[in-house]
């Protein structure tokens, strides 16, 4: 095949891919909604109480910048009831608008540092501190499909 019809194929296939795409869109039975991030706690011993303060201090904080931003639709923190082995005590959710891009998120972050008082540094510290009261025990990110 000689290259001219090689590229004449190649865009006889996006156009019909692109009218495909089209159809599904019109025809799809969803629309994508809102993206949650879901952060998994095992809450370390005798340490309930003071990371309870922490989230209702600073992490409150920092979701409800957040909201008034825009960039925050809602944030939950929700208790696992009789946690079985390997599972969190804590999972904290943040529910956002949309995905960011990266320049975006440069300035959310360039943001977050200035209502924070804190660089990036000072917060990753904060946070490694954080571990005598709880562990990550994993995080999840998905995405809300609207049904039509």
């Amino acid at each position: 095949m000689n290259f001219a019809k090689h590229i004449r194929m190649g865009l006889l296939t996006a156009g019909l891919m692109m009218v495909g795409a089209a159809a599904f869109a019109q025809d799809s039975s969803y629309k994508p909604g809102t993206v949650w991030n879901f952060s998994r706690i095992k809450v370390e011993p005798g340490q309930f109480e003071n990371y309870l303060d922490f989230l209702a201090k600073t992490w409150k904080k920092s979701n409800e910048f957040g909201k008034k931003e825009g960039y925050i639709v809602s944030y939950h923190v929700f208790a696992v009831n009789n946690p079985r082995e390997g599972e969190p005590d804590l999972i904290l959710a943040i529910e956002s608008k949309d995905y960011l891009t990266t320049a975006q998120q440069l300035e959310v972050q360039k943001k977050y540092e200035a209502f924070m008082a804190q660089d990036a540094h000072k917060m990753d510290a904060a946070s490694g501190e954080r571990k005598v009261m709880r562990k990550l025990a994993g995080s999840m990110e998905l995405q809300e499909l609207m049904l039509k």
